[in-house]
């Protein structure tokens, strides 16, 4: 899909490509930068929610042994963060360096962000006026 991505859309005037550190945006922003000559730009605030010790663990495991602060999480995910992580509003928080960067450098231009989704789904939140515990939300 990264790769039908940079085909798709190599032909537009990109003024920057911001990229979260982690090793699958890096593997996604790779073609589209290899196509039109770009670096990308990396920024740590635009890496996934930390899950804390919940990370790698299945959705079963978590709720089995992390019940309470699981059922908070879902409850309100902006204000609960999973155990020992983040919660949305500190990620937004990070995040919000990296778009008022990207807003101050490339006022009107094309810029790319790739970054996980959760990452994303919390920048949007904030640009949109959404509140941010709607961030897990599919509709």
């Amino acid at each position: 899909m990264a790769i039908a991505f940079g085909d798709a859309y190599k032909a537009i005037a990109w003024d920057a490509v911001f990229v979260s550190p982690m090793k699958r945006t890096i593997a996604t922003a790779t073609p589209l930068c290899k196509a039109i000559g770009m670096e990308m730009q990396f920024r740590d605030g635009l890496k996934e929610l930390r899950y804390g010790k919940w990370e790698g663990l299945t959705n079963d495991f978590v709720k089995e042994n992390y019940s309470e602060d699981y059922l908070r999480w879902l409850t309100e995910p902006a204000w609960n963060p999973p155990t020992g992580g983040e919660t949305a509003v500190q990620l937004a928080s990070r995040a919000s360096f990296v778009v008022a960067e990207i807003q101050e450098m490339y006022p009107s231009g094309n810029v790319l962000v790739v970054s996980p989704g959760a990452t994303i789904r919390v920048i949007l939140c904030g640009l949109l006026g959404i509140d941010m515990g709607r961030y897990r939300e599919s509709h």
